[in-house]
Order: structure tokens, then C-alpha cells, then sequence
């Protein structure tokens, strides 16, 4: 089944790999120790059912001829990082279909349990650097807590500023034992840590999910507001002029 996902996932990146793209959006999902089984399935399946909301399809599909390109991946330690989908071009629902196909199929590894946010940080940028055709590029970090090992994110936020990158913050709150107050003061918390160390470049920001039974919602708002984006006023001649063109048949 691993063997068989690799494979499943690499092919999905091979698929027009050279083509230009509007947008590179690289999505780094928490898989650390303080996420169960079942919210582990939740983050999937969430993220799943987000990218084949009706606004979302039309958003994602809308210019094929210069498509969005995703890639997924896990992390949690410092070295534990996973890519489950690499590079792939988003021109159709069936584009979709496969990309969402594996993420259900997905079955959790074994990892390390820390929290390394900022090693995440490095490993989202570092693929995000192989897409240099893209005319944005963005790294949408999910998480439920600080870091706790490997580099601290003011560090890598700081490499990472001359980069050209986008980073955004999907955060989840826990603790549902101890009352939505104690919720709210979590995730208040940590979203401040993410607005300071974590977020970069300009129009970056962070969506909340008060629980991971919150998740495929966050999602949704996250998706729809970074791919209204980048505005038209941001993208030089030549691209304009892309985006008008019809898709070849």
C-alpha cells in the first residue's frame, strides 16, 4: 500500500510539471504528537473535501492554460517531512479527483512526535523554490501548536524574506476538555505566535479552526481567499495576456 502511494504520487507531479502557472501552493500538514488518528483522518479527509467544494473547483480550474499547482505533504519533526502529493497542474475536476483520491487512500506513518515549525517552514520553501515559473508562489502551514525542535521560524522567517514567498497559517484549536474559553485562549495565543514568527510577505495571514471538527471549513476560507489572489494589477503584460488565451484543446 506505502510502495503503492509513492509511486500514486509521484506520478501526479510528473504531469505537466514544465508548464507556467499562475500559482504555487504548497500545503504542510501538522502530524505531530498532540494529533490523534482521528484527528490525523480529519486533517485529510478535510482538506479532501475543501478542494472539491463547488467555489473551490471554479477558483482552482478557472484558467487552464495557466494553472494553480499544489503539493501536499505532512510534518512534525525536524526530519520528518512527507510528501503525499508532489507538483501537480489543477486544469479539471479530475485533476482534483486524483489529488483527492490519494489523501483519502493516505494512512498515517510513523514520525517523529516534536513540532518543528520552522524546519516545516524550510522543507515547504525548498519545494516551493523548484517552482520558479509560478508567478506566486505560497506555503500554507496547518498547525496546533509551537514548535518545540530544530530551528526556531523567526530564524528561517528571517532566511526566507528575501525568497519572494508567501506563507499563510491555518491553525487549529485543541483542549476541548477544558471549555471553549480555554479554547479561545489557546488559539488566540498561538495565532499571535504564527502573525510573528511564522506568516511572511505581503497579504500573508492566518485562518483559525476552533477544532479539527473545523478544519474542512477553515479550509475552505483560506482556499477561496488565496486563490482570488493575486490581484490583476499585480501581474505584468505577458501574463495578462496568457490568462485570456483559451486552453489548448
Amino acid at each position: 500500500m506505502i510502495r503503492a502511494l509513492v509511486l500514486t504520487a509521484f506520478c501526479l507531479g510528473a504531469v505537466g510539471a514544465q508548464a507556467q502557472c499562475r500559482q504555487a501552493l504548497a500545503l504542510g500538514l501538522d502530524v505531530s504528537g498532540s494529533v490523534d488518528s482521528q484527528e490525523y483522518r480529519m486533517q485529510l479527509d478535510g482538506l479532501a473535501n475543501a478542494l472539491t467544494q463547488p467555489e473551490i473547483v471554479t477558483l482552482l480550474t478557472t484558467q487552464p492554460a495557466a494553472p494553480v499547482r499544489i503539493a501536499v505533504y505532512e510534518w512534525s519533526g525536524a526530519s520528518d517531512q512527507r510528501v503525499l502529493v508532489n507538483w501537480r497542474d489543477i486544469r479539471n475536476r479530475t485533476d482534483l479527483e486524483q489529488i483527492t483520491a490519494v489523501l483519502r487512500a493516505t494512512r498515517r506513518a510513523a514520525a517523529d512526535p516534536g513540532t518543528a515549525v520552522g524546519a516545516s517552514m524550510r522543507f515547504g520553501a525548498g519545494m516551493l523554490a523548484q517552482q520558479g515559473d509560478c508567478w506566486k508562489r505560497t506555503l500554507d502551514l496547518s498547525g496546533d501548536g509551537k514548535h518545540n525542535l530544530g530551528p526556531h521560524p523567526r530564524d528561517v522567517q528571517e532566511d526566507l524574506s528575501a525568497q519572494g514567498l508567501t506563507i499563510n497559517g491555518l491553525l487549529i484549536g485543541t483542549d476541548p476538555r477544558f471549555g471553549q474559553n480555554r479554547r479561545y485562549g489557546q488559539i488566540g495565543e498561538l495565532s499571535a505566535y504564527y502573525r510573528a514568527w511564522v506568516i511572511l510577505g505581503p497579504g500573508a495571514f492566518v485562518e483559525i479552526a476552533l477544532g479539527f471538527e473545523q478544519y474542512e471549513q477553515a479550509m475552505v476560507r483560506k482556499l477561496r481567499r488565496e486563490l482570488e489572489a493575486p490581484a490583476m494589477s499585480a501581474i505584468g503584460p505577458m501574463h495578462r495576456l496568457a490568462l485570456r488565451r483559451p486552453a489548448p484543446q
